[in-house]
């Protein structure tokens, strides 16, 4: 596994605990961070910060797109697991600079097949697909010289 994908699962766990518990996902951010720390554990890729604090500046954004694009799941009604891998994709997708959205879903949907349901990677790698074909249009793009 790269060292990226073992980012993108350590900010889902990140994420996913956030949203289990209620609370901040920068606050749990640094709460693992701090533990590791304490435990005596390298410290995690930078990486994962860089995803989680990315999620979280656009999660009001993300959340309304998820809604808006699954259709038939509301996003309280989907897996806790699902809403933590498809936020930490659309956030890829939509703002990830330096990562290759293709690279993006196939990370979501690996996460999904490890982690959920039967189900979930096909929903993942539509939902994610439909917010690439989308992107044009739901964020702004940089202008080029």
């Amino acid at each position: 596994m790269s060292a990226r994908s073992k980012a993108r699962k350590r900010a889902l766990d990140v994420l996913f605990e956030a949203d289990a518990r209620g609370l901040p996902a920068v606050e749990v951010l640094e709460a693992t961070h701090q533990r590791r720390h304490d435990e005596g554990q390298a410290a995690m890729n930078a990486y994962v910060g860089e995803l989680v604090r990315g999620v979280v500046a656009h999660q009001e954004e993300i959340d309304e797109l998820l809604g808006s694009y699954s259709t038939g799941w509301p996003l309280e009604r989907m897996p806790a697991v699902d809403r933590a891998i498809l936020r930490l994709g659309a956030y890829e997708v939509l703002w990830g600079a330096d990562v290759p959205e293709a690279v993006a879903i196939s990370e979501a949907v690996t996460l999904a097949t490890d982690l959920s349901t039967d189900d979930s990677p096909g929903f993942v790698n539509g939902l994610l697909a439909r917010l690439l074909e989308l992107k044009p249009l739901l964020v702004d793009q940089p202008v080029t010289p």
